[in-house]
């Protein structure tokens, strides 16, 4: 692998940068907004399943201990 120069790699370096294309305030305000709602969706369906896990054990293990 050939060694380039610092000020030729920085320029390199800025040219690819250029060619980036960022997204806008609205589109990252929705993103985030859209990954705090799946989040919370998440949070909510795991809470369910471990309500309906823990109720399912109970009841099998009080059914057997009585």
């Amino acid at each position: 692998m050939a060694m380039t120069n610092p000020l030729q790699y920085v320029q390199q370096v800025r040219s690819e940068v250029a060619k980036v294309v960022w997204p806008t305030r609205r589109e990252v305000a929705l993103t985030t907004v859209m990954v705090f709602i799946m989040a919370a969706l998440t949070a909510v369906f795991f809470a369910v399943i471990d309500i309906i896990i823990r109720f399912g054990l109970t009841s099998v293990l009080g059914f057997f201990g009585s």
